[in-house]
């Protein structure tokens, strides 16, 4: 595809169908609630003569989007001039939002937020493009091509969810063009919100698409989701067995021999060029490489498909300093000789279409790389920490050993034997899904084995519930100290429940060098902390509840740190009798303690029991009632 007529005169807006191009903030309460908790927008963009690439409209017309955000999403929902994309193709990028943000979360997103997995959280700086990009031959327009690309722009890494969305609505779209677009964006702005742990029905253009949102609760691996037994829907529902998750079987295909170096170098954050032959297979690729971790959050940053004419071209190919922790997927060879200095690049070739399993790339020198005519492989100097799992070979592939067998050499450093009458060696009984499920357990489980004694070891560092005093400041949470860290492993570390042998001391060592380590415990440590402040509001309402002769108080210590029951409330009256012979400085210090521990709790979704909370509410409202009206009103202002 020839894209370069209009690459010097770089993106512009045509005028959209639907609407003045985007201009200013969705307002509050708008009609189109319900449609940004999935969407941000629906953006067009059209291949121009004379503009080059243009965005065409975005849907709904009132959605800010930056001058240098137009050009990318412009530039990005194209396959450059490298790749021969003629038909329908699929494919995602993932672009930093300028100008920080806009539109800020309602109370509904960060609810939905603290319930999911953290690596499904939505992305506060980045949007994530879904891409429907058709190229056909149409002798009306004057190049003699029809090119015109859908994109849905969201902060949900769903892309499972909405691949299948486009694959309703694009070609129906192209057909019928804007008054089809407007259709479907309504039928989304009556989509119940992406609440976690609930099964949803999403009707749209004749077809409901059933879909589950992950929630922490749910298992690893979660089935299907079940058709609700108390409705009936007709039509019959499309369900998507996963909101998120790729086939990895098929994306790794071509680099099965070698996917535990990838996860190793996937943990450590370390910088990965991805060149493919196409964005579909480039997106697809550096998504399930992120998704190596899951459920580890992927705290680097990554970009499924970017091209020369990003606005961070400068910031990732500068060579005065060390390559940024991103995972870059190309499709353009002059990234090779731009990013030659990049300790890792894997180039894969063009995906088989029939069931044979491709030739594995094979482990190469950095120094062995060639500008444009680089042949496919991995070119990196790493040497694993672990030692390869070879049993996880013989679950993906049919290996039968005897007589007559031929031999098939991977790499060097694994030989598998597979039969003459299945020289690819596909385990063809199973399906691709059963392949993918083996592949991702077996990345689970290596994920896992090594969280866990990290997990034991931070849960260590938590101060004991009985040291909560409830007049003083919570105990801080004890630092992590890695050595300390490193000499538990000898008594409870990955050997429990790994089998893989290597030198997991050096893979943590790096590791704590790595963001994913940072972002790890920050996190931890911020769950820790909310855990600390919840059992501290607790244990004020508990010796509350206690002076007041329904706890037990003594000493000046509450001896009971249960959270309250909803069966034993206390009375108003008895909180006023409490308060007679209290002076006001008393009161209004109980006041403005409970009352900074409430805001907080709701503020940042404390894992507080309802009935704590309601308590502490009785409490507030009762002793303001109890005060002058001139305290009153400085407490209360109206």
């Amino acid at each position: 595809m020839d894209l370069g007529a209009g690459a010097g005169a770089g993106p512009q807006r045509a005028r959209g169908r639907l609407g003045a191009p985007s201009s200013g903030m969705r307002a509050p309460g708008t009609p189109w609630a319900r449609f940004s908790a999935w969407l941000e927008c629906v953006c067009v963009v059209t291949f121009d003569l004379e503009l080059g690439q243009a965005l065409e409209l975005v849907y709904p017309s009132d959605f800010q989007l930056t001058d240098k955000e137009k050009s990318s999403i412009c530039y990005l929902s194209f396959p450059d001039s490298h790749s021969g994309c003629l038909g329908d193709t699929q494919f995602s990028f993932r672009i930093r939002q300028c100008g920080g943000q806009r539109r800020p979360g309602h109370a509904g997103e960060k609810r939905g937020d603290s319930g999911v997995p953290a690596s499904l959280q939505r992305e506060p700086a980045h949007y994530f493009g879904y891409v429907y990009f058709r190229q056909v031959k149409d002798s009306s327009v004057k190049r003699g091509y029809f090119q015109k690309s859908l994109v849905l722009l969201s902060r949900l890494p769903f892309v499972r969810l909405f691949q299948a969305l486009l694959g309703l609505v694009a070609p129906e779209f192209f057909d019928k063009l804007a008054p089809c677009l407007e259709a479907v964006c309504h039928e989304i702005d009556q989509w119940p919100a992406p609440a976690p742990g609930r099964t949803l029905s999403l009707p749209v253009m004749g077809v409901v698409l059933q879909v589950h949102i992950p929630s922490r609760g749910d298992m690893p691996e979660p089935g299907p989701p079940e058709p609700s037994g108390h409705e009936t829907l007709l039509p019959a529902p499309v369900v998507l067995p996963s909101v998120h998750e790729l086939d990895l079987f098929r994306c790794f295909r071509p680099v099965l021999a070698h996917v535990q170096l990838l996860w190793e170098l996937m943990l450590l954050g370390e910088p990965l060029l991805v060149l493919a032959p196409s964005p579909a297979v480039s997106s697809e690729m550096v998504l399930a490489l992120t998704s190596c971790l899951q459920p580890l959050k992927f705290c680097c940053d990554y970009r499924p498909y970017f091209t020369i004419h990003d606005s961070e071209f400068k910031e990732f190919t500068t060579r005065t300093q060390a390559p940024p922790n991103v995972v870059l997927g190309v499709t353009n060879p002059f990234f090779i000789k731009t990013l030659q200095h990049w300790p890792h690049i894997l180039r894969v070739g063009e995906p088989k279409t029939s069931g044979d399993l491709p030739k594995q790339v094979k482990l190469k020198k950095p120094s062995r790389l060639k500008t444009l005519d680089t042949k496919p492989g991995l070119y990196t100097a790493y040497t694993a920490h672990l030692h390869r799992d070879k049993a996880l070979f013989r679950r993906l592939l049919k290996v039968p050993l005897g007589v007559g067998c031929s031999l098939w050499e991977v790499d060097p450093g694994l030989v598998l034997w597979l039969s003459p009458g299945n020289p690819q060696g596909l385990q063809k009984k199973r399906p691709s899904d059963v392949q993918t499920a083996v592949l991702r357990r077996h990345l689970l489980e290596l994920t896992q084995s090594f969280i866990i004694p990290l997990e034991h070891y931070m849960a260590s560092l938590m101060p004991l519930q009985k040291g909560i005093v409830p007049w003083k400041t919570p105990p801080q949470i004890r630092p992590f100290c890695q050595d300390d860290f490193l000499h538990s492993l000898e008594r409870s570390g990955p050997q429990l429940t790994c089998v893989l042998k290597g030198d997991w001391l050096g893979l943590y060592r790096r590791f704590f060098k790595s963001p994913h380590f940072d972002g790890w415990y920050r996190q931890r440590h911020r769950e820790m902390t909310q855990k600390l402040e919840a059992l501290h509001l607790e244990a004020i309402c508990e010796a509350v509840r206690g002076v007041l002769g329904e706890g037990a108080w003594r000493g000046g210590r509450c001896q009971s740190w249960g959270a309250l029951e909803t069966d034993s409330p206390l009375s108003a009256q008895s909180i006023e009798i409490w308060m007679k012979d209290k002076s006001e400085v008393e009161v209004v210090d109980l006041i403005l303690k409970l009352r900074e521990r409430l805001v907080r709790a709701q503020g940042h979704q404390l894992p507080v029991k309802e009935a704590t909370l309601k308590q502490a509410r009785l409490y507030i409202d009762t002793a303001i009632g109890s005060l002058p009206k001139d305290l009153q009103a400085v407490l209360c202002p109206p």
